[in-house]
């Protein structure tokens, strides 16, 4: 069974919630033609499909085969609210971020 994190990071591919995300997948999988059909089978799928089980086990093999793509992996994942928010962040950043969905009052930072 993947770990919980490749199955969030395959439904996330599958509603292609997170773009530089596909695109970091894409092109893992553009020389393998198995894990490319898994990638676009499990396109517009459900979270729960059998097609996005594939893809997060497809992942969690590419991984095993190659931990610098799952070190790019983790450093793609975001977090994503179905319907609300999805935020990414990547590369070197300066000041203050925050992830957030629902905020009840005030953010500061000091």
């Amino acid at each position: 069974m993947p770990e919980p994190m490749l199955v969030t990071i395959a439904a996330s591919l599958a509603s292609r919630a997170v773009a530089g995300l596909y695109e970091l997948v894409r092109a893992k999988f553009a020389d393998d033609p198995v894990a490319a059909a898994a990638l676009t089978a499990a396109e517009g799928a459900p979270a729960d499909s059998p097609q996005v089980k594939e893809l997060s086990e497809t992942l969690e093999r590419a991984v095993a085969a190659d931990p610098g793509f799952g070190a790019e992996l983790r450093a793609h994942h975001a977090v994503t609210q179905t319907g609300r928010v999805t935020n990414q962040i990547s590369g070197t950043v300066h000041g203050n971020v925050v992830q957030a969905g629902d905020i009840q009052g005030g953010i500061r930072f000091k």
